[in-house]
């Protein structure tokens, strides 16, 4: 199967197995990953169609949306890839980047490591940070029922793995704790020149916020 007809059909996979998801991590997200992994890969040497296929499947079943199952991305990612004859090198190689480019893998000592994930990374965070980033943060306080921010509740700067995925703090606070640290995190020039800009909107928001809730 050639390569076009391999995203064809991943891509709607993608589609209709997001089609109800929560709108921060929908189909929406996954074309703007899509979208920026193929943007950094042209000033990369890595393997398109593996960077392709993670970005479209990376979450396809993120864990906070799966009772804390790491595992069920990977899984189900595999599942799919293996049904469609992709060569299985390929497969496990993107079951390896689903499993190891979150924000919260950077909690373990790392285990695994590749161009293609560092890209596939890279794409992922630009999409955390800036305005779409910012949206997406507050999307998600809201679907959890969160508070939008409350100065008695400080970020936890200290936090271990399973600590951030138990976090319930205000958005506010997930700013500090993830979002203003991920330029520093990008691992390709291309990743950090993009992150800048994005990095910089959201601390002129920050201080903007603070201006109006005083």
């Amino acid at each position: 199967m050639d390569h076009e007809t391999i995203i064809n059909k991943t891509t709607l996979f993608v589609q209709d197995t997001l089609k109800n998801a929560e709108g921060g991590h929908d189909w929406w997200h996954i074309y703007r990953v899509w979208t920026n992994a193929k943007l950094i890969a042209q000033t990369e040497s890595a393997h398109l169609l593996t960077i392709e296929l993670a970005a479209l499947l990376h979450d396809i079943a993120d864990s906070k949306f799966n009772n804390g199952d790491e595992e069920v991305g990977p899984r189900l990612a595999g599942e799919f890839l293996e049904s469609i004859d992709v060569d299985k090198e390929i497969v496990l190689h993107v079951q390896q980047i689903i499993r190891y480019m979150s924000f919260k893998s950077a909690f373990d000592k790392p285990t695994f490591n590749s161009k293609e994930l560092q890209i596939v990374q890279d794409a992922d965070r630009l999409d955390a940070i800036g305005a779409i980033g910012i949206a997406r943060a507050f999307n998600y306080g809201g679907f959890k029922g969160r508070e939008i921010y409350n100065p008695a509740i400080k970020p936890d700067l200290n936090m271990n793995k399973e600590a951030y995925k138990k976090s319930t703090a205000p958005t506010i606070n997930h700013f500090y704790e993830k979002l203003l640290l991920l330029k520093d995190k990008m691992n390709t020039a291309t990743g950090r020149q993009l992150a800048l800009q994005r990095h910089q909107f959201m601390e002129a928001y920050l201080n903007q916020f603070y201006t109006e809730w005083q």
